[in-house]
């Protein structure tokens, strides 16, 4: 009785597990890596002519600079200094945004402290 031949492979799954077991690109993912990069770039296009609208999308870079406006503001426009209490109260940040605001702005130098508690615009 003849040996018989165990079950042949074909090519195609030859070449499919060595891309699966290598991690290799398939055309599918090259496109689908092709669509998000024109995404970004067209984001990034939009930034260019558009910079308020880009900046909202991208997400809390707008609003954080803003806090930091609101709370320097405050700050400016009493001319005796400005106490955190009355920071909180009006701005209507939480305790934790007003200290990190305060710390970052006392960094680069955009206010001094008077007393303890007591910020004034430099």
């Amino acid at each position: 009785m003849p040996k018989r031949k165990g079950k042949t492979t074909s090519f195609d799954a030859m070449v499919k597990f060595f891309m699966q077991q290598y991690n290799i690109p398939t055309k599918k993912d090259v496109d689908r890596l092709m669509v998000k990069l024109d995404r970004l770039e067209n984001l990034i296009k939009q930034s260019a002519i558009y910079p308020d609208s880009a900046a909202v999308r991208i997400g809390r870079r707008k609003t954080a600079l803003a806090a930091i406006d609101v709370v320097l503001d405050a700050i400016k426009r009493s001319k005796q200094g400005i106490g955190f209490a009355a920071i909180q109260a009006k701005t209507g940040f939480d305790e934790k945004k007003i200290r990190n605001i305060i710390f970052r702005l006392n960094k680069i130098g955009k206010i001094k402290r008077k007393s303890r508690g007591i910020y004034i615009a430099s």
